[in-house]
């Protein structure tokens, strides 16, 4: 932390005085203050009073519930980060964490009982003065207008996640990303946008990705490369039948490049039948379909048997814990060992890490994608990646 700029401030909500007195010995160590609180309503006076950039607080103090703590957060429209301290089930302090995201919240990975200085270190590594309060919670970025502006201004961009083939250890694949390059706010995630989308510029902006990915591919087919292409697909996609032909067009116009069309495992479709007939419909053209984020949803066993699936994409929730948590490793080998079962594709997301890739290989995945191996990057970069030499061979962490 920078020691010329004023401290950061954190509230703590712990029930215990010795924790919450070890706590703030430690935070004072990395520069930030602390206000301790015990009592969940005196936090969310605190919050709106002193606007801190952390909270601190844990899941079970007394009979209060940290949960409702998140909720009253979330509603205050808190902007900053939020750390819980667990002292529960690993698996009950993730539930809570991804509670707090849905709702908002700027979640950091919770910190076990009794706290570590070099964990606390590493969660609070870009705390300080220089970091901004954030826009409110909830509130737009963008108008609806502006939207339509972009797409009549191709501003709507792809960027390409490249995918490794842990056999060859080679570049298989990529899949496309779209990025808005807004004329003032520079280079937007999607984050930033897609939520804002009606359905019909949803239905618009699957033809501008599938356009734009086709014509890449046949530049990277004409100097040589062949490769994979994914692209996400929304249920309002999968049930418009009109994305059969929109989606053989491109298919035919880029020289029958691989196409994986990848379908959010969380996301569903009420009316399962039509949707199972587009992705059959697709299958029979010779695309394939690829069910991403496996293992967060609640159908994931009915789409193996209601769709002609030819990969599973394991969540980087999971792939990103291998080694920390047995649990989540346990979940990636059972997934490894059921793709291999159906004689499917198994791809691990969000590699950071490279130690993971050899459990990952001695599972099963047949695949892997993150950022430890590459970032999203422009089309023009992707033939010089293939032509390079390999982030898994140049490594040696596989095999």
């Amino acid at each position: 932390m920078n020691a010329s700029s004023s401290p950061a401030l954190a509230m703590v909500l712990e029930d215990d005085p010795d924790a919450a007195a070890a706590l703030a010995v430690q935070l004072r160590v990395l520069g930030v203050e602390t206000r301790y609180c015990r009592h969940a309503h005196h936090l969310v006076g605190e919050v709106l009073a002193r606007r801190p950039q952390l909270v601190v607080m844990g899941l079970a103090f007394g009979d209060q519930d940290g949960i409702a703590v998140l909720r009253r957060l979330a509603e205050c429209r808190y902007a900053g980060k939020v750390l819980l301290l667990s002292g529960v089930e690993r698996k009950v302090a993730r539930i809570a964490e991804r509670l707090g995201e849905a709702l908002g919240l700027d979640m950091l990975a919770s910190l076990d009982k009794p706290m570590r200085l070099a964990e606390l270190r590493q969660r609070l590594s870009g705390l300080g003065q220089a970091l901004p309060a954030g826009p409110e919670k909830g509130r737009p970025l963008f108008q609806h207008d502006e939207l339509e502006r972009a797409f009549e201004r191709q501003e709507l961009i792809l960027h390409y996640q490249p995918q490794f083939d842990l056999a060859t250890r080679r570049l298989s694949g990529v899949e496309a990303l779209v990025r808005w390059a807004h004329p003032e706010a520079g280079m937007l995630a999607p984050g930033d946008f897609l939520p804002l989308l009606t359905s019909a510029q949803g239905r618009l902006l699957t033809r501008r990705v599938l356009q734009l990915a086709m014509a890449d591919a046949a530049r990277w087919r004409e100097a040589g490369v062949n490769l994979s292409l994914s692209m996400n697909v929304t249920p309002d996609d999968l049930l418009c039948p009109e994305l059969v032909s929109l989606v053989r067009a491109g298919w035919h116009s880029a020289g029958g490049a691989p196409l994986v069309l990848e379908i959010t495992e969380s996301s569903s479709m009420e009316d399962e039948l039509l949707g199972s007939e587009v992705a059959t419909r697709l299958h029979l053209t010779g695309l394939e379909v690829s069910v991403d984020d496996f293992g967060v949803g609640f159908s994931s066993l009915a789409r193996l048997q209601l769709l002609p699936i030819s990969e599973l994409k394991v969540d980087r929730s999971f792939v990103s814990r291998l080694h920390e948590d047995v649990q989540d490793a346990a979940i990636v080998e059972a997934v490894a060992l059921l793709g291999r079962r159906l004689g499917i594709r198994v791809v691990a997301e969000g590699v950071e890490d490279l130690a993971c890739l050899a459990p990952l290989e001695r599972f099963g995945c047949t695949h892997v994608q993150g950022f430890g191996l590459a970032r999203p990057m422009p089309a023009s970069e992707v033939l010089a990646l293939a032509e390079g030499p390999s982030p898994l061979a140049r490594a040696g962490a596989v095999g």
